[in-house]
């Protein structure tokens, strides 16, 4: 019987989750804000682990950099921290990363949103109701 999730998958999905706890409830840095840990890759021999991170009030560049230097200086300490919450022979090295999918992706939405509404505008229809399209006898 093949295994579902391997044990990279596994350990990857467990460092998020205690890496958004350090970050909410230890990091005390006011550079970081409000970070939110999106992924977590690990490499296979789990010495190393890239930890993708969006920051919820800062959409400016230079914020981001920032935040992102911070967590990448507080790293040792996040990773004494996961240490102590995971048991593991060797703590993977972290590295942090910016994650720029959720932003793209809203992005993107904006867009599709803006062709639709524009479609509707040149052929001169009517919005939709919430509920549908219309109603059905």
């Amino acid at each position: 019987m093949a295994k579902e999730y391997s044990r990279t998958q596994r350990v990857a999905q467990e460092m998020q989750k205690e890496i958004a706890i350090i970050l909410q409830r230890e990091i005390k840095d006011p550079r970081v804000g409000m970070a939110t840990v999106s992924s977590v890759e690990v490499s296979r021999d789990l010495a190393y682990a890239k930890v993708f991170v969006t920051f919820l009030n800062d959409n400016e560049p230079q914020q981001i950099k920032i935040g992102i230097t911070a967590l990448q200086d507080a790293s040792g300490f996040i990773r004494s921290l996961l240490g102590k919450a995971m048991r593991l022979r060797v703590v993977p090295e972290l590295t942090f990363s910016y994650d720029s999918s959720l932003v793209e992706g809203m992005r993107m939405s904006n867009l599709v949103s803006q062709v639709v509404q524009n479609d509707r505008a040149r052929r001169g229809e009517a919005e939709p109701d919430e509920g549908g399209e219309g109603k059905k006898d």
